[in-house]
């Protein structure tokens, strides 16, 4: 990520993981990504300290994609030796540059103090990438101040075909605070009821942000919103989204009420 959480430098790698007893010299590889179903895991025995290499591959990318039934297909440019017992990276495209958005959001029913931090791009060559990623865990990095690569965060992602949106939660915000709290229940009569819900959220860094408030109403009834000092947007059946700005070492307090009723 870059200075300003604007831009990702992104590079994917492959590990090609053999332990099956065999080294194969000079291996065609091919790599399916998908939901590929199995009747049966088979059973990996561990590997002991000491027992497995790692090979740190090629910094190009090697790999040609392509559809392959309802899949996708990386299949390797040119021969490989697999080792028995070897850990083999291979560079799985090359670096892209991809715009990026960071998301706070507060879902406090769920989190009741925590803000949780996002990184959301769409997969398309628009943004600066646009091919099928494969289910992994994406790890996140930043450079400081001495040029040293910082670890920040990680999250695991599923298969996202080009033109999708991949969010990456990275951890919690240290500087932004939620707090949640129900001021007012009232039973209406048999299958009404009200309530009422204040939502602070406070932000101690020396910047402004938005964060998108997060409540979620009670499925299978109906629901509608008396008041609210802010403007929402329902998400869906059961969810609502509020979205609010906060100026540096600023407070926003969110009042709404909700009357359900069957």
């Amino acid at each position: 990520a870059d200075k300003d959480d604007k831009n990702l430098e992104l590079s994917g790698w492959v590990s090609i993981d053999n332990r099956s007893g065999a080294t194969y010299p000079d291996a065609k590889l091919k790599l399916i990504a998908g939901e590929v179903h199995r009747v049966e895991e088979r059973v990996v025995r561990p590997l002991y300290k000491g027992e497995a290499e790692m090979a740190l591959g090629m910094a190009r990318a090697t790999f040609e994609e392509k559809p392959f039934f309802e899949y996708h297909l990386y299949t390797l440019q040119f021969p490989s030796t697999v080792k028995d017992n070897e850990i083999k990276q291979i560079s799985l495209f090359p670096n892209s540059s991809v715009k990026v958005k960071k998301i706070y959001v507060y879902d406090g029913a769920r989190e009741p103090k925590k803000v949780k931090v996002n990184l959301e791009f769409m997969n398309s060559k628009a943004e600066g990438l646009g091919m099928p990623l494969p289910k992994g865990k994406i790890r996140v990095y930043k450079v400081d101040v001495d040029k040293s690569m910082e670890f920040v965060g990680e999250d695991q992602i599923n298969h996202t075909p080009k033109d999708e949106k991949v969010r990456v939660y990275v951890g919690d915000a240290f500087d932004i605070v939620g707090e949640r709290t129900r001021t007012n229940f009232q039973k209406i009569s048999d299958n009404v009821m009200e309530e009422t819900y204040q939502l602070k959220l406070r932000n101690h860094k020396e910047e402004k942000v938005e964060v998108t408030v997060v409540e979620h109403l009670y499925p299978y009834t109906n629901w509608e919103i008396l008041e609210s000092n802010f403007k929402y947007e329902k998400k869906d059946a059961s969810t609502i989204e509020f979205n609010i700005p906060l100026e540096k070492n600023q407070e926003q307090i969110v009042n709404y009420k909700v009357r359900y009723s069957s």
